[in-house]
């Protein structure tokens, strides 16, 4: 879905968030990343400036999120949530969203479970586990 390159996945959000403040005609993913970006005004002004943000590194040292992993993150759980993959993934999100009621705080939590998953298949050289992701689902409904 995405390219591998950095810079040319920033160039599809710099672009997607262009052709959204410009009402020029956009594909689907360009809908989802701008209804994505839409809904995190603290990253319209970087955004706005691409010669800036394109090669700039964010770090945990640095004590910053980095914009682009958070919107990919709430664009991995859409598609999960359209793809409906891994199976059980809407009807915990549906019980999440029961708990929370905010779908946008749902997908905030979500993504520690994401961030878990693809930490301990980097770290360990595997695929993600996807029955990983499921089980912190169920134990992150069961604390909320």
């Amino acid at each position: 879905m995405f390219p591998q390159d950095r810079t040319q996945l920033r160039q599809m959000f710099f672009s997607a968030w262009q052709k959204y403040n410009t009402k020029q005609a956009m594909e689907p993913l360009e809908q989802l990343i701008a209804s994505i970006i839409e809904q995190h005004p603290e990253y319209h002004a970087l955004l706005s400036n691409p010669q800036d943000q394109l090669d700039k590194d964010y770090t945990p040292e640095m004590g910053q999120t980095n914009p682009f992993l958070h919107m990919a993150m709430h664009i991995s759980i859409q598609e999960q949530l359209g793809t409906q993959r891994p199976a059980g993934v809407i009807t915990l999100y549906q019980s999440l969203l029961a708990k929370l009621g905010d779908a946008h705080e749902v997908e905030h939590q979500m993504m520690e479970c994401l961030g878990q998953m693809i930490w301990e298949a980097q770290r360990n050289n595997t695929m993600p586990n996807e029955q990983t992701y499921i089980d912190c689902l169920n134990k992150l409904l069961s604390t909320v």
